[in-house]
């Protein structure tokens, strides 16, 4: 059985009455359902018309998911939107972590779908959710019917040095003496606005979360050569993790059907408000050409 990925107890409430009040931000008509798999079971939050297309949507690593889904919320208009919440990641789903050496994060996406009763998809993915969507893809291509990608993990990594100094110190420094100020420089490198509930869910998950470094691995060309889905990529042009015109070029060379490859101009790892409704926007256009 997997330890807990919390440092306490009473890290654990915390973070847990934090996801709570995220998810009744996100409104009536959610349904949180259980998926087992091989790995534990998986909570998946769903919202939409019950009998509309499904279309997944993957949030961040050491992010709480219903923070992430809210961004992408406005496709559930049309849409049922399935969101599983990561296992290994702060959450409501087993604590196990897959390694990053294996196809561990694909098979566990497989498993999902087949609980519920999905076999093929479009996916939505951000950060380390965009890097299990080339997982996925790169492993059973048959099963992602398109793919949007932000900010994505799997592509390029960032300057190590550059991270250990405007986030990863700064992040030890909030962690051995919380003060608001030392929050906002840990998580200002990441964030493109301000966003207090966003900052206070990140400090939380700084405090108490036993952090996951282990990124789905990168994908290649000779993975992706069957995948033949239309994708789009959106690259944050001040991303300290995953900087923009790497990620653009890259994708460029990997990616079979890369239908556009956007640069988020001004923008850092988490998009601003205004940029998220031009990335549904045009996630929208996406499904709605090509049949999705």
């Amino acid at each position: 059985m997997p330890s807990s990925i919390y440092r306490s107890l009473e890290g654990e409430t915390e973070i847990m009455a934090l996801y709570d009040d995220a998810l009744t931000c996100l409104g009536a008509g959610l349904e949180s359902l259980v998926v087992g798999t091989s790995m534990g079971n998986t909570q998946v939050l769903a919202a939409g018309p019950e009998d509309a297309a499904p279309l997944v949507v993957l949030s961040g690593g050491n992010f709480l998911n219903p923070a992430c889904l809210e961004w992408f919320l406005p496709l559930a208009e049309s849409r049922r939107v399935y969101s599983p919440d990561i296992i290994g990641q702060p959450g409501k789903s087993a604590p196990s972590r897959p390694s990053s050496k294996g196809d561990g994060h694909a098979r566990w996406m497989e498993e999902v779908l087949d609980g519920l009763s999905i076999r093929r998809v479009p996916f939505v993915g951000i950060s380390y959710g965009a890097g299990i969507t080339l997982r996925v893809a790169g492993h059973s291509p048959e099963r992602v019917s398109g793919a949007v990608l932000i900010s994505p993990s799997g592509l390029v990594g960032g300057s190590i040095p550059r991270m250990l100094v405007e986030v990863v110190l700064p992040m030890i420094m909030y962690r051995l003496s919380p003060s608001g100020d030392r929050l906002r420089k840990s998580t200002s490198p990441l964030l493109t606005e301000e966003d207090e509930d966003l900052t206070r869910q990140i400090g939380a998950v700084y405090r108490w979360v036993k952090l996951d470094s282990d990124l789905p691995r990168k994908a290649t060309a000779e993975e992706l050569e069957d995948f033949g889905s239309p994708t789009l990529v959106f690259a944050a042009e001040n991303d300290i993790f995953f900087p923009g015109e790497a990620v653009l070029e890259r994708a460029k060379e990997i990616i079979p059907n890369l239908v556009s490859a956007e640069l988020l101009k001004g923008c850092r790892h988490i998009p601003s408000g205004e940029t998220f409704t031009l990335i549904n926007e045009k996630t929208g256009q996406l499904l709605r050409e090509h049949g999705l």
